[in-house]
């Protein structure tokens, strides 16, 4: 068990933590593949976003715009047809309306009253705007992947966040769902971690790649870490 009380910034990876991007990359995904007669599980279906969508995301950066495109090419190069134009901007043009877990706007509210909020996300910055709308929260800082030039889990997004900042490794507690992208960078920086597990009970990583990693804090969601925090909801 880790001092809860002990930080004063609680950064947040975005997708996957606070907004249900599985979901929104199924939904997307489905009528593509529907319309080719292509029966995938949407495990799978997951499972492939993971590998393409890291794949995209190595070498020189690219918008994440790009990396949606890319990942929309590859999934028909894997599975044999080819992504019409429209289909290849869908999954940037859905991201809009991927909506928050029924648990995150609240909770952001009231952790907002004791701690200073943070943003470290593998997005664009207008990509991140029609998101924050749902949030309903005002973030201390938003650190994107078009300002780092770089996406997670390289240690370049976390070293900017942590300069951005200006608060000591020590005192901030980053809280992200993907153990791959956020909790083994972020603890290589010296930070503090909870991992909130999303696909508990579930089968597989989902969307993102597998990996291993000792958080120091493991959450369903983050109602639950809310309440292990000891906050009043009113």
């Amino acid at each position: 068990m880790i001092d809860l009380t002990a930080y004063g910034v609680l950064s947040f990876d975005c997708y996957g933590t606070l907004i249900d991007w599985e979901s929104g990359i199924v939904t997307a995904l489905r009528p593509v593949l529907a319309s080719r007669n292509i029966t995938l599980e949407d495990d799978r279906v997951l499972e492939l976003y993971a590998e393409i969508e890291s794949a995209a995301e190595r070498g020189a950066y690219v918008t994440y715009r790009h990396v949606l495109r890319e990942v929309m090419r590859q999934f028909g190069a894997g599975l044999r047809f080819a992504p019409t134009p429209s289909e290849l901007n869908l999954l940037a043009e859905s991201l809009k309306g991927w909506k928050p877990f029924p648990d995150t706007v609240e909770a952001l509210q009231i952790l907002k009253r004791r701690f200073k909020l943070a943003i470290i996300s593998n997005i664009d910055e207008d990509l991140f705007a029609g998101t924050a709308k749902d949030l309903n929260v005002e973030f201390d800082w938003i650190i994107t992947a078009e300002q780092a030039k770089s996406y997670k889990p390289s240690l370049n997004n976390f070293t900017l966040a942590i300069e951005k900042m200006g608060v000591s490794p020590q005192r901030i507690l980053h809280i992200a769902q993907s153990l791959y992208h956020d909790v083994i960078p972020a603890q290589r920086l010296g930070l503090s971690t909870v991992w909130v597990n999303r696909r508990k009970g579930g089968r597989g990583f989902g969307a993102t790649p597998r990996a291993s990693a000792r958080p120091d804090l493991e959450v369903s969601d983050l109602a639950q870490l809310v309440a292990m925090m000891g906050l009043d909801r009113r």
